[in-house]
């Protein structure tokens, strides 16, 4: 890949690397953007069969981190790490014993936080070499796992989705499917079933969406199904890129809000979904959740999980405006939500 036609095209600061012979250690940390402050955002843990693919991960996600903080007011730019996981044997703990340490390298302009693959756990191991660190132990002042707030958020933009496009302010009765039940897919399907809705799940582990029929009477089908069940929302929580021409012309729903990252293959398909009248909540609007609570263990007084709730909640009014104003303005959703976070950017830029 052209590693500089692709930080031009994404409008990026800064892209680094590390390898660690002792430890195995190949990581990436993409600095989108540092306008609004620090650049924020978890750090992935995953195989990838190129060296390409990491890279343009790393890349995809720090953006919309930029966009995520921009859009939810928060003092922090985007960033990402992406982790190779090695194909062989490895120490985990010396693994992100090294990673703690080349996060320590970059001064501070970046800080990192669990994503898909990493945990609590693996954090607590990066603080030990680092203070630019968030989702620590509350022991060590920090708020956890952001999953619980990631599906908080999420459970609120879907709120606000069925109040703008089925004009209800309940979701009890509603048919909603989630794809993935892992972190975030589990304590999203939680908070719907609180509220009364009706779950459709699929996960490739068969032992999480055992666990999401158990306890909350979720209906279970297969992966390649559950994009086309006929249902009132759809909830993508697994990897990106999964709204692409075939799966839009076989979609059965009049709602999408879920927590994946980059669920659009390509900005067409945003373009797509509103021409079908499909309303779309962009996937860092309504995610933001997690960021949110990360972000408070950075404030000056100390985390706040009471604070932090509340702000997460108010992710319910930025999808309402975000899809209301898509629908005054005839533009789709995700151009929408793009505007607002520039403004927001270009706002901070003239400061």
């Amino acid at each position: 890949m052209g590693i500089f036609t692709e930080l031009s095209r994404h409008q990026y600061g800064q892209v680094h690397f590390c390898r660690d012979a002792a430890s195995g250690l190949e990581a990436i940390v993409a600095i989108h953007d540092t306008t609004l402050g620090p650049s924020l955002g978890g750090c992935r843990f995953l195989r990838y069969e190129r060296e390409e693919d990491a890279v343009t991960d790393a890349l995809r996600l720090a953006r919309g981190m930029t966009y995520k903080a921009a859009i939810t007011g928060l003092a922090h730019g985007g960033g990402k790490s992406v982790i190779i996981r090695p194909k062989g044997d490895f120490d985990r703990a010396a693994l992100f014993s090294a990673f703690g340490t080349f996060v320590e390298s970059l001064g501070g302009r970046y800080i990192t936080a669990e994503d898909s693959g990493t945990s609590v756990e693996d954090m607590e191991v990066v603080r030990q070499r680092t203070r630019h660190v968030t989702g620590v132990k509350l022991e060590n002042g920090g708020g956890g796992d952001p999953s619980p707030f990631t599906a908080l958020g999420v459970r609120r933009g879907i709120e606000a989705a069925v109040k703008h496009q089925l004009k209800r302010d309940s979701l009890e009765g509603l048919h909603i499917a989630i794809q993935g039940v892992g972190h975030v897919g589990y304590y999203l399907a939680k908070e719907l079933h609180a509220l009364g809705a009706r779950l459709t799940v699929a996960d490739i582990e068969s032992t999480r969406t055992d666990r999401v029929r158990d306890e909350f009477g979720a209906k279970v089908i297969s992966g390649q199904d559950i994009l086309a069940t006929e249902c009132d929302v759809l909830a993508p929580c697994a990897l990106g890129a999964i709204l692409d021409d075939i799966s839009i012309a076989a979609l059965r729903t009049t709602i999408i809000a879920g927590a994946s990252n980059n669920q659009l293959a390509e900005p067409r398909h945003g373009d797509e979904l509103h021409k079908r009248g499909i309303a779309y909540a962009p996937d860092y609007a309504i995610n933001a959740g997690g960021l949110v609570n990360v972000a408070a263990e950075q404030a000056a007084g100390g985390y706040d999980g009471v604070a932090s709730r509340a702000r997460v909640l108010g992710i319910y009014d930025t999808i309402l405006t975000i899809l209301d104003r898509s629908t005054a303005t005839n533009v789709p959703a995700h151009v929408v939500s793009d505007r607002m976070a520039e403004e927001a950017l270009t706002a901070a830029r003239a400061r």
